[in-house]
């Protein structure tokens, strides 16, 4: 049996769970542990809330010591880097499952995301993992991360006009939802623009299924080496 654990820091438990479920329906095996941290911000919307919700991100890792993957589930990959420290098995953010995602079935893509204070960090990661060459523009909605829980129709509409402009200004093949809370979002957008629309969320559980089906755990040979 196959465990994730996505070490969530917003409270999306109505949501998250059940896509997560839906991302594994092809692996009936799979087991999805939704973990929410007890400590730190309510929303990660920049620099500050990444690093005051590192701490409680590494004590909830620290309660499921049996899983077989770890998923990530905030879009700015916060703490991946410490959590594959100290697990010896896949780490994902939902952010580098995405970015890798849209660059294999797009020469180009956007990223259209929630507040513009978050956009400078999600430029630094897709240049650390090599693809900001391939990320025409992260595009900012200015909708605060909570604000995509009510799913009214004035949050909808700011992400679709952000879309268009991404299609028509930045010629991007395929657009990237840049936060956890738009993942219900994926299937409906994609039909509507006629262009693959990717949700880091069940794009984290696909890969973190398929690492684990291949044996391939984190290696412990230099960056993540724990000692």
């Amino acid at each position: 049996m196959t465990q994730f654990n996505p070490g969530l820091m917003q409270d999306f438990s109505l949501t998250i769970p059940t896509l997560l479920e839906h991302a594994a329906t092809n692996h009936p095996d799979t087991e999805i542990v939704a973990a929410n941290s007890q400590d730190g911000p309510a929303s990660i919307q920049g620099s500050l809330d990444v690093a005051t919700c590192i701490p409680g991100l590494l004590a909830e890792v620290a309660q499921h010591p049996d899983v077989d993957a770890i998923v990530i589930a905030c879009f700015d990959d916060t703490g991946v880097d410490a959590v594959r420290t100290l697990v010896d098995v896949p780490v994902l953010g939902i952010g580098e499952a995405a970015y890798h995602a849209a660059s294999m079935i797009a020469t180009k893509f956007s990223v259209i995301t929630t507040l513009s204070r978050s956009v400078p960090g999600l430029e630094n990661n897709l240049m650390r993992y090599g693809l900001a060459q391939k990320c025409m523009r992260v595009r900012a909605t200015d909708i605060p991360v909570l604000k995509l829980e009510e799913g009214d129709l004035t949050t909808l509409l700011k992400i679709q006009s952000e879309i268009r402009e991404a299609i028509t200004q930045d010629h991007a093949e395929a657009i990237v939802l840049g936060c956890a809370g738009m993942a219900d979002l994926m299937a409906q957008l994609s039909e509507e623009f006629g262009l693959p629309v990717i949700d880091g969320v069940a794009a984290g559980v696909t890969f973190a299924e398929a690492l684990v089906n291949n044996r391939l755990g984190t290696s412990k040979i230099g960056a993540y080496s724990a000692d």
